[in-house]
């Protein structure tokens, strides 16, 4: 069976929860991280495509019979500090399976290091063993590292490498690791991570926990943490801030700037650009301020999230892109040194995001219709999805709709249907004709405002005459990552009916 690498790049899907084991990405492993100017973007594109009934295409049981590999798509290096101390990172490697079906004994990673020759000096941990073959051009070197049973979660770490940049190797020098394993049967494709030398800051966040139980309306404190990493100061830092609907900016700082609104008018979330003067210095670790929020009357479901990098004209306006802003009016937001404080030796990521639960509710109603007509006629019905409120409901992690199951009264046959709903058979299968079906699952967007409603409008072509006939409109509540049961306090509106003559 064959082992195949999951990269940790994280890119706008890592937003998403695809369903295992097709997502790619795993959130807050990877080094590259996206602009929090294209955050919202995979929720909104989710949306869209789940409205339109698209879903995760499975190839076959083989899919998941499968190790990955869990490894960092890049990694940077620092050069000498200027004590002449070379700081040293940790590239962390580990395995993982998704399959509960199938036992991974325990195995052997190698990973070959033969192409960081000019880039690195590397520390073998104790369950690795150097091997080195060939000279000249043919030489290489490789770890072999043993690793324990693999079940099915969590990751296990497979080796934790020590590299520092080697002596003379300039700014940009860079080299790929590669790694393949073998777990009794199982065995895998390559995997690889580029390995480069920076010689100049390299800022990182420090990860927030999630944090549940909070109250709505009420103010909340994250402690922001920036870290240089690098071998030099930084000059000027830009800070990106992100708060979605359910929060607000507790204190607008004077050089920071803030838009409550997208250039579409979307207001899922607003935003801030801050521009910090003070140098970071290398090694240095310190605390920021602007984590400090207050919560809506409606927040439930929310998130936050930040993103350093070094000050650039550039930078900045990709920042503002299209968005209009509004400069704070408080003090300037200052970066406060931590004394005693230093980096660690993991890959630090510039990007970080905190999952924000409130203690709310919010009452979903369905809403159905009543139409009449003629044997060969076609009449519109319509399912309506409201939230009463108090609190909006929202999927901005997993990107999950709410969905609706809606079915068609004896005696009509669909003739057009929305985008955001899928055919299905009477038992609930998929079924290819979409038109024409008995039943269809229709999905929400991934968010919903208090007071806020949509329908789903079907034209019903009446074959015969059927005094009565009713149809069915439910919620479903089966979806863990959006349960309609956790915040709606009223399920027995959450049912309505179709009625045809």
């Amino acid at each position: 069976m064959m082992i195949v690498v999951r990269y940790t790049i994280i890119n706008g899907e890592s937003l998403l929860k695809p369903h295992r084991p097709h997502h790619a990405f795993r959130n807050g492993r990877g080094s590259r991280m996206p602009r929090i100017s294209r955050l919202l973007t995979p929720l909104l594109a989710v949306s869209a495509l789940l409205a339109a009934g698209a879903g995760p295409a499975y190839a076959g049981d083989e899919d998941t019979d499968r190790i990955w590999i869990d490894a960092p798509y890049e990694l940077s290096l620092p050069g000498p500090a200027a004590d002449g101390t070379v700081p040293a990172k940790t590239l962390n490697i580990g395995v993982y399976h998704d399959n509960e079906r199938v036992e991974v004994p325990g195995g052997t990673l190698t990973v070959d290091v033969t192409d960081l020759a000019a880039v690195a000096d590397i520390t073998w941990p104790a369950n690795c063993a150097e091997k080195v073959s060939g000279t000249g051009g043919d030489r290489k070197v490789v770890g072999e590292c043993a690793f324990a049973e693999t079940p099915l979660t969590p990751t296990v770490p497979a080796a934790r490498v020590t590299l520092r940049a080697r002596a003379g190797a300039a700014n940009g020098t860079a080299g790929t690791v590669n790694y393949t394993a073998r777990a009794g049967e199982f065995s895998t494709s390559w995997a690889e991570t580029t390995v480069t030398v920076v010689d100049g800051p390299e800022l990182g966040v420090g990860q927030l926990r999630e944090r549940t139980g909070l109250v709505a309306g009420a103010d909340i404190e994250l402690p922001l943490v920036v870290t240089n990493h690098g071998n030099k100061p930084t000059g000027r830092t830009l800070l990106w801030l992100y708060a979605s609907k359910g929060l607000d900016f507790a204190t607008r700082y004077g050089n920071c700037e803030y838009a409550d609104s997208s250039p579409t008018g979307d207001s899922v979330a607003g935003r801030a650009v801050c521009v910090l003067d003070e140098p970071l210095a290398a090694g240095g670790v310190y605390a920021l301020d602007a984590g400090r929020l207050t919560s809506k009357s409606f927040m439930m479901y929310d998130r936050f999230d930040y993103w350093v990098e070094p000050y650039s004209a550039e930078a900045l306006a990709e920042a503002r892109a299209m968005w209009t802003f509004v400069r704070g009016t408080g003090a300037p937001l200052a970066a406060r040194a931590l004394p005693g404080q230093t980096p660690g030796a993991e890959t630090p990521s510039a990007y970080g995001s905190a999952s924000l639960k409130a203690v709310n509710t919010a009452d979903l109603r369905l809403t159905g219709s009543a139409v009449s007509g003629a044997a060969g006629e076609t009449v519109t019905a319509s399912v309506t999805v409201t939230n009463d409120g108090p609190a909006w409901i929202s999927s901005l992690y997993a990107g999950e709709p709410m969905t609706v199951v809606v079915n068609i009264p004896e005696g009509a046959t669909v003739t057009q249907k929305p985008d955001s709903c899928s055919a299905q058979n009477a038992a609930g299968e998929w079924q290819r004709p979409q038109l024409g079906a008995p039943r269809y699952a229709c999905a929400t967007p991934t968010y919903l405002d208090n007071s806020g409603s949509l329908s789903f409008s079907f034209s019903l072509r009446i074959d015969r005459v059927v005094p009565g006939a009713t149809g069915s409109a439910v919620t479903l509540n089966e979806n863990p990552d959006l349960r309609i049961s956790a915040f709606d306090p009223d399920l027995s509106n959450n049912e309505t009916a179709i009625v045809v003559n």
